[in-house]
């Protein structure tokens, strides 16, 4: 991994209409399965969509959106993300891939947790966290783009209902050769994001 991939690496918003081999996907799977992880519980799991299957998510994604806009909102207080999550659903379309992120021991956002629960998902989020920031470094060394994605949880329900799954849905990556070369949005400065406590 070459030392300034963590500074070039950008969150990317346009892709060519070109396809990503099997072998790089995996390539890129595999290097978010090099992590770490709490317990070393390796909690993640990536379903990889494309063509067909990868419209059928976003369809359903985009009913989930319609449906917190005019219908029953299961996430009322963020209802000023929608218009952003429209427009990732845009991208997600455009994107040739998308590998979507289940934490394999969470629950339902919308199931209750015990404090031993909370913690453990907590140190699992942390891990899939990890997990995939790795798969992102990867993409870049292999020249391409990626975008981190949290909006599916607008559409939670009928995603998880899609995929028939066991577990919790974390997000997705959008995946494929970029089609733009964004600059470097603004950090915050060193001084506001540390404090030593050394005696």
């Amino acid at each position: 991994m070459k030392q300034n991939t963590i500074y070039t690496r950008r969150s990317i918003r346009k892709f060519q209409d070109k396809p990503v081999s099997r072998e790089i996907i995996e390539a890129v799977i595999q290097a978010g399965s090099a992590a770490p992880s709490a317990k070393n519980r390796q909690p993640w799991k990536c379903i990889v969509l494309g063509n067909h299957s990868k419209e059928e998510f976003l369809s359903l994604m985009e009913k989930g959106i319609y449906r917190e806009e005019n219908e029953c909102a299961m996430l009322p207080k963020s209802r000023s993300g929608l218009p952003d999550a429209k427009n990732t659903l845009r991208i997600m379309r455009e994107a040739p891939v998308l590998i979507v992120i289940i934490n394999t021991n969470g629950k339902s956002p919308f199931t209750a947790l015990d404090t031993d629960e909370r913690f453990t998902e907590i140190c699992d989020t942390l891990s899939i966290g990890a997990f995939i920031e790795n798969m992102l470094l990867q993409a870049q060394e292999f020249g391409l783009g990626t975008l981190w994605i949290a909006n599916t949880c607008f559409a939670y329900e009928e995603l998880t209902a899609y995929l028939a799954m066991q577990g919790q849905l974390i997000g997705a990556v959008a995946l494929g050769y970029a089609d733009e070369c964004p600059e470097r949005r603004p950090r915050k400065e060193l001084g506001d994001i540390m404090e030593f406590m050394l005696q």
